[in-house]
């Protein structure tokens, strides 16, 4: 599995993160490309898959709701989603600098 491929596909999602914040992108529309990144999540850790499936779940959930509800704060999902590309990030570069990273 190559690291950049992996470096790449976070981009995306970051970049997809910054449409959902701004509404040029829907809930659905991004949880699709969220977890369409294969690679990515075949470089990380198993937990961050399942976190990652928990943010979207709520996610999605949120779109269901026209305000923000206690339940369900968009901006706060969307700053979750952040958290996690933030240490998927960190995770990837600390591996690639490792001594033993290939």
């Amino acid at each position: 599995m190559s690291k950049t491929q992996a470096q790449q596909q976070l981009d995306t999602v970051q970049t997809a993160l910054h449409e959902l914040a701004r509404a040029e992108l829907t809930a659905a529309a991004f949880s699709a490309l969220a977890e369409d990144q294969l690679v990515l999540m075949a470089t990380l850790p198993p937990r961050y898959a399942e976190v990652l499936a928990g943010l979207l779940t709520r996610l999605e959930s949120s779109a269901l709701f026209t305000e923000e509800s206690c339940s369900f704060s968009h901006k706060d999902l969307v700053g979750g989603l952040q958290m996690w590309l933030d240490k998927a990030q960190a995770l990837l570069a600390k591996t690639d600098a490792s001594p033993d990273a290939t």
